[in-house]
């Protein structure tokens, strides 16, 4: 079963206003510190003031050390800014009825819970009955680095995204039935178009009720944020902040590659690749981003000055992965082992000749980046299917780093915890 418990101390926005200056994307889901420092000072008043604050600077060459004394400074003292300050407010034993509602996906309502879910009940080594499952592994620096800007700010801002089963639909319908039955106290709209809104729990009974439903999960799977739960068992708190949404209302974006590998030519790459794919060149095909396990794009730079390069299609030929082995049939795990390690000699998911790009971006703006950078191919992935990410979870395996990108994404500053007094 799953245990959440209502935040005793919860910083919410005043109002929907409020929540429009200081909620904002999660620190990971921009391409580097420079976009996150432009954001910053078009919306000054932004939640990324305190998760990314070196980044809180009036210019590149003036921004902090990331991690380091000044930097996490900066953070407490604007966390106490925004605490003290007329935009936010805070109220007492809450949960949380969170939906999402995104143009891109109008059939899928993404409805879910919030609060503090235990530490101790995550799937560890050390807590071998744990139900909360993780789908990658913890770095420990990343982990550190969190948990450093927990206890300076004292406070959780990131939020785990985690999926549970719902077979017979009754939490569900119990999030939809509360939401429908009147306006949400918070709403906002994303860089997308997607909005955000939420519904604030105080009412014991209400409380008790949703916690109970939740409890009837059997376990849960950690979508996003694994090192936000491992900061928060890190430093020995009983909670991490934490929403759980139905597994069927979950979607998955692409989560493409860039790829500098100067030293092969287009027609060295296509011959290595037929030992393990059907390769089909696109031809004046427009940008291409599959959409169905088991078709790859690959863009390579012409090697001709000024030229356009060219799209091909890869379908993993029979023998090159393993229907029953739940990672080693995700497409990233076959792109990893087949072109990346066998071809161009990039054993390591995390060389810095790869750069992984979320599904916030699409195929034209990955052709571009070949086309004017310094990257020589684009490998677009259709997304990871649910299916495959619980499989991988009831394997009791990690899935491939990089595999999975949740959308849309929980927005930061929402509903933040305050720890201490």
């Amino acid at each position: 079963m799953i245990t959440l418990k209502p935040i005793p101390r919860a910083l919410v926005p005043v109002d929907s206003e409020a929540a429009d200056r200081i909620s904002g994307r999660n620190y990971d889901e921009f391409q580097g510190d420079e976009e996150v420092r432009a954001l910053i000072q078009r919306q000054p008043q932004s939640v990324l003031r305190v998760t990314m604050p070196h980044c809180d600077a009036p210019t590149g060459d003036a921004m902090l050390e990331e991690g380091g004394p000044e930097a996490l400074a900066r953070a407490a003292e604007n966390m106490r800014a925004l605490i003290d300050g007329p935009q936010t407010r805070v109220i007492e034993h809450a949960l949380w009825v969170y939906q999402i509602t995104s143009p891109r996906q109008p059939s899928l309502r993404q409805i879910g819970l919030g609060g503090l879910a235990r530490s101790r009940e995550i799937l560890t080594e050390s807590t071998p009955d744990g139900v909360i499952i993780r789908n990658e592994g913890v770095r420990e620096y990343k982990a550190r680095g969190r948990a450093d800007l927990i206890e300076h700010t004292q406070a959780l801002i990131g939020t785990v995204n985690n999926a549970v089963d719902d077979e017979d639909g009754s939490f569900t319908a119990a999030l939809e039935q509360y939401a429908d039955a009147r306006p949400s106290d918070l709403r906002t709209e994303d860089e997308h178009g997607d909005r955000h809104d939420v519904w604030l729990v105080t009412d014991p009974a209400e409380v008790e009720r949703f916690v109970a439903l939740l409890a009837r999960a059997p376990q849960a799977y950690v979508a996003d944020g694994n090192h936000r739960s491992a900061a928060a068992a890190l430093l020995g708190l009983e909670g991490f902040l934490a929403v759980f949404f139905p597994a069927a209302r979950m979607g998955l974006a692409p989560y493409n590659r860039l790829v500098q590998a100067p030293e092969i030519t287009p027609p060295q790459l296509l011959t290595g690749l037929e030992r393990a794919f059907e390769v089909r060149c696109l031809g004046e095909r427009p940008d291409y981003q599959p959409q169905v396990p088991k078709h790859i794009g690959l863009y390579c730079k012409s090697k001709g000055e000024g030229a356009a390069g060219t799209w091909y299609e890869l379908r993993p030929k029979e023998g090159t992965y393993d229907p029953a082995d739940a990672v080693a049939d995700i497409d990233a795990d076959i792109v990893q082992r087949h072109l990346f390690d066998a071809l161009l000699g990039i054993t390591d998911p995390r060389d810095e000749r790869l750069t992984f790009v979320g599904g916030d971006r699409d195929a034209t703006y990955l052709r571009q980046r070949v086309d004017d950078g310094p990257f020589d191919l684009a490998v677009t992935l259709a997304p990871v299917t649910i299916e495959q990410f619980i499989a991988v979870c009831h394997q009791r395996k990690f899935m491939p780093p990089k595999s999975t990108w949740f959308s849309p994404k929980i927005r930061v500053g929402l509903v933040m915890a305050l720890l201490g007094c």
